[in-house]
């Protein structure tokens, strides 16, 4: 998609801190992080939101929940952390490219905080 800010980071357009890549997928630091980790994990694919996904996708979200406990542990978060995807306005999502913020490196909080 033209105008989506993860798709320019992907393809390089826009910098990043890349932390890990593959075939489908995208991981790099937020640049406004809400724990001393805070890494986005994106499918190279573009899909604006859950809601949009199709069964087409379930290996692609499988493959992102594993990336991210992969990198979870490589990143040394064995005490816990936490996998966000903000879906549609009221739920927060302000960019509409599927993303899942894999936070962690301090105790988490409910609600978020």
């Amino acid at each position: 998609m033209q105008d989506c800010i993860f798709c320019k980071i992907i393809t390089g357009e826009i910098p990043s801190q890349v932390v890990y890549q593959d075939e489908k997928v995208y991981a790099f630091k937020d640049i406004a992080p809400a724990a001393p980790v805070h890494i986005l994990i994106i499918p190279k694919k573009h899909i604006s939101s859950l809601e949009d996904l199709g069964s087409e996708d379930a290996d692609l979200m499988g493959h992102i929940l594993l990336i991210a406990a992969k990198l979870a542990k490589e990143l040394g978060l064995a005490k816990g952390f936490r996998i966000v995807s903000n879906c549609g306005d009221e739920g927060g999502q302000t960019v509409y490219h599927i993303h899942f913020h894999l936070l962690g490196g301090r105790q988490m909080q409910w609600p978020p905080g």
